[in-house]
């Protein structure tokens, strides 16, 4: 079951970024399902589904937003695994 979400916006932010309606509808959600990910609440793999993407094309997209494909604290679990070996 799908849901929608409705955000409101002066159609000056979208002027303001060079991008058309639809574009900018297509941004947000990027950006979304992004910061979702980067805080560790999604998956690349459910991020990629839901921009029918492969988790390829997902992963090549963090690089636009300088967002490591690691999520925070692997540096502490790659040391502790070192450090166990």
């Amino acid at each position: 079951m799908e849901q929608q979400i409705a955000i409101f916006f002066p159609e000056k932010l979208a002027f303001s970024m060079r991008m058309k309606r639809k574009e900018f509808e297509s941004e947000m959600k990027i950006i979304s399902l992004v910061k979702l990910f980067e805080l560790g609440k999604i998956s690349s793999g459910v991020a990629s589904k839901l921009l029918n993407m492969t988790r390829i094309e997902f992963l090549e997209i963090l690089k636009k937003y300088n967002v490591s494909y690691f999520y925070n604290g692997i540096e502490e679990e790659l040391e502790a695994d070192l450090d166990n070996a």
